[in-house]
């Protein structure tokens, strides 16, 4: 399979705005020369429905899950989503999944957060053998299910796997069409890309078969110091989640001190404890150009598919997302591509 390439945009689904608005940002990515658009699912919109519409409304754009977890949905159920949006937009559609959290599984979703790693292995072998037009036969510890065929299938839809632990990461090497590098400071992509390149080695894959592609949070609106302060809360909230913790480590400098304000229920202290240089290390903020810059940074350590998260300077702003997409385009094309 061709490695994927070029410049990717989340839209930011947190941040209560509506479908429409939501449309209209992957209307404009695509207008503005990105590759890609991928959509998470958290508590905003419904992944396959938003999918769905950017699918019926673009022409060029590839559109992906950014992610779904393995937990709420089946894995043939995901999978039909996936082949019907490829019946819509073939050749156009990334599946990316990953194992979400324990917060949105347990809490919000009342189920189990049990054996993610091998889960998300059986899921993604179950999703091949559904985009393989072939009939499941699959009795896993996780995963099961008998004499389903898709109606729409075969269709070529490659699989990106979020990562962000090293289990993980080789996981993704083994498994993955692409390895989705998540809340990754530039200084950690070399180590990370080198465990995905090791779990592939190991699973007898060629590693450099294996894409990269990671995510970075980007503004380039006219609200610089407000979405800085927004991003501040953006990576405490990331960094405190059990899961994630560790991914933040090296660019965190006070985040052991930070979760145990966060555990004794100072949220302001914890806060304060989260410096610029954090910030600025899991954020891209400024200009087109300084975007641009860490998309570059990013090419230069091996990643292929850089993916811009574009949330506003305070929630429900349209404007900050529409003006990253556009100027960092913009910058990439003219100066960085």
């Amino acid at each position: 399979m061709t490695i994927i390439q070029g410049l990717g945009v989340t839209l930011p689904v947190d941040e209560g705005l509506s479908a429409g608005q939501y449309l209209d940002l992957a209307r404009l990515a695509e207008d503005a020369g990105c590759t890609d658009v991928l959509v998470g699912e958290v508590a905003g919109p419904e992944v396959f429905a938003m999918l769905g519409m950017i699918a019926a409304s673009t022409s060029r754009i590839r559109l992906g899950s950014g992610i779904v977890g393995v937990y709420p949905r089946t894995a043939v159920l995901t999978a039909m989503g996936f082949t019907t949006l490829a019946s819509l937009a073939p050749g156009r559609v990334l599946a990316g999944l990953g194992a979400s959290s324990p917060i949105i599984v347990e809490q919000w979703h009342g189920l189990g957060f049990d054996a993610p790693r091998a889960r998300l292995e059986e899921y993604v072998a179950a999703l091949r053998t559904v985009f393989r037009g072939e009939r499941t036969d699959l009795d896993g510890a996780h995963v099961r299910s008998h004499g389903f065929r898709a109606g729409l299938g075969p269709v070529d839809v490659p699989i990106l796997v979020a990562a962000m632990n090293p289990r993980m990461l080789r996981l993704a090497g083994a498994i993955a069409d692409v390895a989705f590098l998540t809340w990754t400071p530039p200084a950690e992509y070399g180590p990370k890309i080198a465990l995905v390149r090791e779990g592939a080695a190991a699973a007898g894959r060629d590693p450099d078969e294996v894409g990269i592609a990671a995510s970075f949070w980007a503004y380039a609106g006219d609200r610089v110091d407000e979405a800085q302060e927004r991003l501040r809360r953006f990576v405490l909230q990331y960094a405190m989640v059990p899961t994630h913790r560790p991914s933040f480590r090296g660019s965190f400098a006070r985040l052991d001190e930070a979760a145990r304000a966060w555990e004794d229920g100072d949220r302001k202290k914890a806060l304060q404890l989260v410096d610029d240089d954090a910030v600025d290390a899991m954020c891209a903020l400024g200009t087109g150009d300084d975007v641009a810059r860490r998309v570059d940074a990013l090419r230069a350590a091996g990643v292929d598919l850089p993916i811009a998260l574009t949330p506003g300077a305070v929630p429900g702003d349209p404007d900050g997302p529409a003006a990253t997409i556009e100027r960092m385009a913009a910058s990439t094309t003219k100066e960085h591509a």
